[in-house]
């Protein structure tokens, strides 16, 4: 299998305070690979650094172009799409002006038509507010938004941060079925900071667990779920 990301030596933090310590981890072609952890162990400075939003050393290598001194505008062009924590829509645009924006690289006019009635066919409720403004959404409705947003790019690959953060547990429920279906059936390849871990362990291929901004364990996520102390930690059994 192909290796799409390859995180090597990962140091990475906010001014003095020094977050990430030598973080090493990989995401492969068509996979879904989750990063879990507690709360301040350090997961979305992980993904912020993988997006260089943040100082960071050492390698962060995708399909062969490293990303560690590149601007994070320059990463759309090589096919990685970021959904921050909290969504990030653009609330003073309706909903399709939000999924115009997300195709902002792109010069295959003809096909972005296409892909913005495919979003409102993977989520029919934007299909219905197409028209409102995204600040006056539902926290579910501005996450479906925030994704299909970040698909209008056609990404290789994925980066959530935390997509169901806020999220009522029949959306969040429904969130993670249509990540399933992307991976399964257009072969998104997706990286996923979570905190349920349960939800996040169904649908992914392997999983790493962060501790202190140090990654502690991987395996596949049959492996984790079998693990004693995943399941005390992380999954309540």
């Amino acid at each position: 299998m192909t290796t799409m990301l390859q995180v090597a030596g990962l140091d990475a933090g906010y001014g003095p305070i020094q977050v990430l310590r030598d973080v090493e981890l990989r995401v492969d072609e068509g996979e879904v690979v989750v990063l879990l952890g507690a709360n301040g162990a350090g997961k979305t400075t992980t993904i912020r650094a993988i997006c260089q939003m943040i100082d960071s050393k050492g390698s962060v290598n995708m399909c062969g172009a490293e990303l560690v001194g590149m601007r994070p505008e320059q990463m759309a062009g090589l096919g990685i799409a970021h959904v921050p924590q909290g969504r990030g829509t653009f609330p003073e645009l309706t909903v399709e002006e939000n999924l115009q924006v997300g195709a902002y690289i792109r010069k295959d006019r003809a096909e972005i038509r296409g892909d913005i009635d495919r979003s409102y066919t993977l989520f029919p409720r934007l299909g219905e507010r197409r028209s409102q403004l995204a600040g006056s959404l539902s926290g579910g409705e501005q996450q479906m938004l925030a994704v299909a947003r970040a698909l209008m790019s056609r990404p290789r690959l994925l980066l959530l941060d935390e997509p169901s953060l806020g999220l009522a547990p029949l959306v969040i429920q429904g969130l993670f079925n249509r990540f399933s279906e992307l991976n399964d059936e257009e072969g998104v390849t997706m990286f996923i900071v979570e905190q349920n871990a349960n939800l996040a362990l169904d649908i992914a291929d392997r999983a790493y667990v962060l501790e202190a901004g140090r990654i502690v364990l991987t395996g596949s996520a049959a492996e984790l779920r079998a693990n004693d102390a995943v399941r005390r930690a992380y999954l309540g059994f």
